[in-house]
């Protein structure tokens, strides 16, 4: 199995007036309406393993986002535990469903997932992944896609949360990592 990401220059992000611009490939619709062009049907749908992100997962994670971010002059991220219960959950959903993609069952984007925690942000950026790997190769892949490295990139989010869900078939892994700032 290989670690599937999706394509370089499809970057999901969700600011105020942007709704999403997902990344991935297919084509998939949540439970709420919403559509997303890019989604990968990954695997089967069925019973997940849903993991809550430990703060040290979280710390390594926003260590990782932040050596680019250093090496680009950006400010730092700090590991958020609101963005990571927003992360896990995607995860969760993504793994139950067997699919990748930035539309949740219930929700439209990681914008709306955050809200729903009572985190009102200002700018939200998505990275997802999903395939057999730990969590120190999958932040690697992302770094060095550049489609995901511009989320990891964009100046103005300050918060940083990870998430990963285990699916039915007891292997692939699904990842969300939600960029922020709030209002």
């Amino acid at each position: 199995m290989t670690l599937t990401l999706p394509p370089a220059g499809l970057a999901c992000r969700t600011a105020a007036l942007l709704v999403l611009a997902a990344c991935a490939s297919d084509s998939g619709t949540g439970t709420n309406g919403a559509t997303d062009p890019y989604a990968v049907q990954v695997g089967s749908p069925g019973e997940a393993t849903c993991l809550a992100t430990t703060p040290g997962q979280n710390a390594a994670g926003a260590a990782a986002t932040n050596r680019p971010r250093s090496s680009a002059g950006l400010p730092q991220v700090s590991p958020n535990p609101q963005l990571a219960r927003a992360a896990a959950a995607h995860a969760c959903d993504m793994a139950k469903r067997g699919r990748m993609t930035h539309i949740g069952s219930t929700t439209s984007g990681p914008a709306a997932r955050l809200r729903l925690l009572g985190y009102t942000p200002r700018i939200t950026a998505e990275n997802i992944a999903a395939g057999p790997y730990p969590l120190q190769r999958v932040l690697g892949e992302w770094n060095a896609s550049q489609g995901h490295l511009d989320n990891i990139l964009l100046p103005q989010v300050r918060d940083y949360g990870i998430g990963q869900a285990l699916a039915a078939d007891g292997r692939t892994v699904y990842w969300s990592a939600i960029y922020a700032a709030p209002r």
